[in-house]
């Protein structure tokens, strides 16, 4: 077979990067593929888990690109009683997550691999690693999301905020000295907070927040971002495998899509490195095994936070504030739900 088609891997966004980086030393040969190699250069924030920290510094792109520590969280709802704080200590890492630009994460990623524009010959095991799939179900939800950058009096330290509202959550992630907000929203209303005028948007957002984050002083880079559920049924088909977005793609809420997409390329990478043949039917079998509580897990984790915690019916209150103060109140309760949400079902590193 012409060298360079072992593994095939179809988008060079951070999973399929991260993937041919933790191949590199294996036998297989890879060809990494994407017909656009520039980087974005929209505003989008991502958060990184411990774990995924942890697969980038294997894999030798950590510390390539600037990141801001969460070494807590404050989860509370609007309006109602219930809060939490978790801390870093709680799951016995040193920050929970790290927020960081998704262009300077790939950018360094991009600068480490070999990047193709066609496909070239057929591969052993082909890799679907960015876009949805054409067999993927799709649910839509009821909101978008309004992305922006955000200024405030006293500058952030370290402390992300996750509020949940009646339209949908809300989350402020610490960024360079600034917030990284994420605002869910009813589409019209979206649409209606990014045409408003700066002095507008601030007084609203100072109204949903009060004054537990600060006061408010400047917004930039926003954009409205349309959210969906899109799950494919299989992982696996024939020689073909799907990871990351091509395999699912997640609510924001809880900022698990991109961590779970690097879980992927690790567990994957990590199967194939000694398989005689990549494509091979037990090999992948394996792999799709080896994901799937990891991926049912994330996925019905970031469901029950995207839906269950909508609404303003008065039993539905009461229920989320009673979650979230038995978190408060249980550190192993709370502890289990940190490490969950950092390293997987398994909640261990």
């Amino acid at each position: 077979m012409t060298a360079g088609a072992d593994v095939l891997v179809l988008g060079a966004g951070p999973v399929g990067c991260t993937l041919a980086l933790a191949l590199q030393e294996s036998h297989h040969s890879v060809r990494l593929v994407d017909a656009q190699a520039a980087a974005p250069n929209a505003f989008r924030p991502i958060a990184l888990s411990h774990a995924s920290r942890l697969i980038l510094e294997r894999v030798g792109v950590w510390g390539a690109f600037p990141v801001t520590p969460i070494t807590t969280i404050h989860v509370s709802q609007a309006g109602a009683f219930g809060r939490t704080r978790i801390d870093a200590a709680d799951a016995g890492v040193p920050a929970l997550g790290y927020v960081t630009q998704y262009a300077e994460l790939l950018a360094a990623l991009r600068a480490r691999v070999d990047i193709q524009a066609e496909a070239g010959p057929e591969a052993h095991c082909t890799v679907h690693a960015e876009g949805a799939a054409a067999a993927a179900r799709e649910r839509r939800y009821a909101h978008d999301a309004v992305v922006a950058r955000v200024a405030a009096e006293p500058v952030p330290q370290g402390v992300a905020f996750e509020r949940f509202a009646t339209e949908g959550p809300l989350a402020l992630l610490p960024l360079a000295g600034e917030w990284a907000l994420i605002w869910s929203a009813r589409p019209q209303r979206a649409a209606a907070l990014l045409q408003a005028a700066p002095p507008e948007f601030l007084a609203q957002l100072q109204q949903a927040w009060g004054e537990r984050a600060g006061r408010f002083t400047e917004v930039r880079a926003r954009a409205q971002v349309p959210l969906a559920l899109r799950v494919r049924a299989s992982r696996v088909a024939g020689r073909d495998v799907y990871i990351g977005n091509a395999a699912q793609t997640l609510h924001p809420v809880a900022g698990q899509g991109l961590n779970l997409g690097l879980r992927d390329a690790w567990d994957l990478a990590q199967t194939l490195r000694d398989a005689a043949d990549a494509g091979d039917a037990r090999v992948l079998a394996r792999f799709a095994a080896l994901r799937r509580l990891d991926a049912a897990a994330t996925i019905g984790v970031t469901e029950l936070l995207a839906r269950a915690f909508l609404g303003d019916h008065p039993l539905a209150r009461l229920a989320r504030g009673a979650v979230l103060t038995g978190l408060d109140v249980v550190p192993v309760a709370r502890r289990f739900f940190a490490r969950r949400m950092i390293y997987g079902p398994s909640a261990l590193p």
